[in-house]
């Protein structure tokens, strides 16, 4: 039996992460490895969970954007690292013929990276034959791979539900190919609800479950079913021709009620613009998919990012009845701003 990560593993590495000392990161990963622990154990429970907890310091306002782009950085030196020193496991899907090219890929506006990189390694590891593309693949470098390198299979990762939209493309621009595509990641929903909305294959919750999926049935068959409704798709679209009017009619309705959001120094400015633009996207990806809890599970967010700065937020309120005064000959919209906005009223 391979050795365990012991709790001490993972609050050396931890504090390495929140140090920013990649070396001294790298460096348990790898010995860990050398001392007999798998190389996915270490990826998934040691450097996974430190990195849902850089995640967690920056939602609560402990830490700012740059601190956990540099953890972020300590992270993915530590996956490269353990890479270097591993090799696929000899008794593999690939070994015995089974197992065909896997292209990894986040989704179009998605930076999220490393979950992505994880489970491209997993499944390396596992034995399957991988190409990472990294993130914000935009449709026409995926289609041109897809012609390029033919792969068996796209694994698609999305971590913010708001780019569904932009994923829905990309998981379309895998049909006229005929190759199937496996979901993950925590912008597809609850149990991957909004991925069969999407029309994905499959979907898979981790990487082990994802390598599961695989080594059942390879190639995996075409057998997702969009069910985006027209008029959906349809008020999707005149929301984005009309985005940029929409985000400056609301930002100056913001400065006209809310005098210090006027000075782009000031922490609540900065703080409230950066919603302001994810609010939209969310709002928007909620009616592509017609599910409202994808933006009051945003609104949930915002507000304790919000109140995790000790800012106000009443700005919420603000934007939402702007956006209703503006978007008020879109019923499936203010479906969605309704109960946004008793939302807020309940829970903010």
């Amino acid at each position: 039996m391979s050795p365990a990560i012991t709790d001490d593993d993972r609050a050396a590495f931890d504090r390495h992460v929140m140090r920013g000392d990649e070396a001294a990161a790298a460096g348990l990963a790898v010995r860990l490895v050398e001392e007999g622990v798998r190389a996915e154990d270490v990826l998934l429970d040691l450097v996974g969970p430190a990195q849902v907890a850089v995640g967690a310091r920056w939602a609560s306002g402990e830490w700012t954007v740059a601190q956990e782009h540099a953890a972020t950085h300590v992270s993915e030196q530590a996956i490269a690292a353990v890479s270097a020193v591993t090799a696929a496991e000899p008794d593999s899907p690939r070994a015995h013929g089974t197992a065909g090219g896997v292209l990894v890929a986040c989704s179009d506006g998605e930076w999220h990276v490393l979950p992505a990189r994880i489970l491209s390694e997993v499944l390396r590891l596992r034995g399957h034959d991988v190409r990472f593309l990294g993130g914000h693949v935009p449709e026409a470098r995926l289609v041109s791979e897809l012609h390029q390198t033919g792969p068996d299979l796209v694994a698609l990762s999305c971590t913010l539900p708001m780019r569904l939209p932009l994923a829905y493309r990309l998981i379309q621009a895998c049909r006229p190919v005929g190759v199937p595509v496996l979901a993950g990641g925590a912008g597809f929903g609850p149990d991957g609800a909004w991925a069969r909305t999407l029309g994905a294959d499959l979907y898979a919750a981790d990487a082990p479950e994802a390598d599961g999926l695989l080594r059942r049935r390879w190639p995996p068959p075409l057998t997702g079913r969009p069910s985006i409704a027209p008029e959906c798709a349809e008020a999707y679209a005149q929301f984005v021709r009309r985005r940029s009017e929409l985000l400056h009619r609301v930002v100056a309705r913001l400065h006209a009620r809310h005098p210090v959001l006027r000075d782009p120094t000031d922490q609540e400015y900065d703080a409230t613009t950066a919603n302001l633009s994810h609010l939209l996207d969310s709002l928007a990806a909620a009616v592509f998919v017609d599910d409202t809890q994808l933006f009051t599970d945003f609104l949930s967010f915002a507000t304790s990012f919000l109140t995790a700065r000790s800012l106000p937020s009443d700005r919420l309120v603000t934007v939402l009845e702007t956006l209703a005064e503006l978007l008020r000959d879109s019923p499936l919209f203010m479906r969605h701003l309704d109960t946004g906005r008793r939302w807020l009223a309940e829970n903010a």
